[in-house]
């Protein structure tokens, strides 16, 4: 179950994005994280449905 969670460090490795930016996504509410004793985790379930919405195409309005 340890394993179910990652630390900022694991997800920016994990995404292969810079550690400051998976910061700014958690804090802007656009990655899925929470925060326990002000140190943010991540579940890796949440962060791979995360992976499959963003990468999904965006369906458009269409008239």
């Amino acid at each position: 179950m340890a394993d179910d969670i990652m630390t900022v460090d694991e997800v920016a490795d994990y995404l292969r994005i810079n550690k400051k930016t998976a910061y700014r996504l958690a804090a802007d509410s656009k990655l899925p994280g929470f925060k326990v004793g002000g140190t943010w985790r991540f579940r890796r379930v949440d962060i791979e449905d995360w992976i499959e919405r963003e990468a999904s195409p965006k369906k458009e309005n269409k008239k």
